[in-house]
């Protein structure tokens, strides 16, 4: 007789604690030695991009940051990572039985990088200026899920993650404000004695309240082993830790974000513009990872087979 399929959703108590703090792990995912070498062979894979979603545009700007994001689109052991029943149950605990997973993305963090800033994402649009998900009128969201996976360990010294519990609660951004793209500028400042950036912006320039600061003696430090994960409101307060070189180890996180199927993601929108480039979206889709998908208002990409993960919706609604 075939093992009965194990339930990974919240418990009643897990879902009121998460709801109560906005984040909720680290869960174990994969042993050490099994992301080891799921990882080394995937980083292959990623240096051919000739099936990635972005492209430069013609235009001569790039795909800037954006080129790092969604490469479990292309990517087989990526493709099978965001659908691990052991994410997407908890997930579903969370934002109900129909859910996609609308974006994900690669954090390292090598030894002397400086910590990531302080910050909360509700719409995403905090680099472009323009709201990337879009949530129904009668929802009061907390942005999207989070599950931040740890490729390599990810202690405090090696860039770990922080957060500031219960924060998903209020919005201390205005995300609708613009924001100057300035590497050169926004890199390495030292915020409250601490080394900090944010991929070339400075996001204290959103504060509702420019006087305002976050609390940082109510954060909390998670700290995972390789092959461990948390999951978090968007809009939760968080930030990472420098990474203190006292390892020439680099820290590896990749980012997978779900949102129920009645959010609309990049409304209205044909490209991504942030991060000093601008990248298409006509190979980009949502990937349906748990329930149904009635709105039709989201382009959405099937799973298929290890080597080929993602096949694509023509024109005349066939699967290419």
């Amino acid at each position: 007789m075939s093992a009965q399929p194990r339930d990974f959703r919240f418990t009643a108590q897990e879902l009121a604690e998460f709801h109560r703090n906005g984040y909720a792990g680290p869960f174990t995912l994969y042993e050490p030695d099994e992301i080891e070498w799921e990882w080394a062979r995937a980083r292959q894979d990623l240096a051919d991009r000739s099936d990635a979603v972005y492209r430069d545009e013609s235009d001569g700007t790039g795909a800037g940051n954006s080129a790092n994001y969604d490469r479990h689109l292309d990517n087989a052991f990526l493709a099978d990572h965001i659908t691990q029943p052991g994410i997407v149950d908890r997930v579903a605990s969370v934002l109900g039985p129909d859910v996609l997973c609308w974006r994900s993305d690669f954090f390292p963090k090598y030894p002397g990088n400086e910590g990531t800033d302080w910050h909360q994402a509700a719409t995403f649009a905090n680099a472009s200026g323009r709201p990337q998900i879009q949530w129904p009128r009668d929802c009061d969201p907390g942005g999207c899920l989070t599950v931040w996976c740890a490729f390599t360990d990810a202690t405090a010294d090696m860039g770990g993650l922080q957060f500031i519990p219960g924060t998903h609660r209020t919005m201390y951004y205005d995300e609708t404000k613009p924001m100057r793209y300035d590497p050169e500028r926004n890199i390495s400042v030292v915020k409250n004695g601490v080394r900090r950036g944010f991929f070339g912006y400075d996001y204290r320039e959103l504060q509702i309240d420019p006087d305002w600061q976050p609390d940082e003696s109510k954060a909390v430090s998670v700290e995972m082993r390789a092959g461990q994960f948390v999951i978090f409101w968007s809009r939760l307060l968080h930030a990472s830790h420098p990474h203190a070189g006292r390892t020439n180890r680099m820290r590896m996180a990749f980012s997978a974000r779900y949102v129920p199927t009645s959010v609309r993601v990049y409304p209205g929108a044909s490209a991504v513009e942030e991060y000093g480039g601008r990248a298409s979206l006509e190979r980009y889709g949502t990937v349906l990872v748990s329930g149904v998908e009635t709105y039709g208002h989201n382009r959405v990409v099937q799973h298929t087979t290890k080597g080929h993960p993602f096949r694509r919706r023509t024109g005349d609604g066939a699967w290419a």
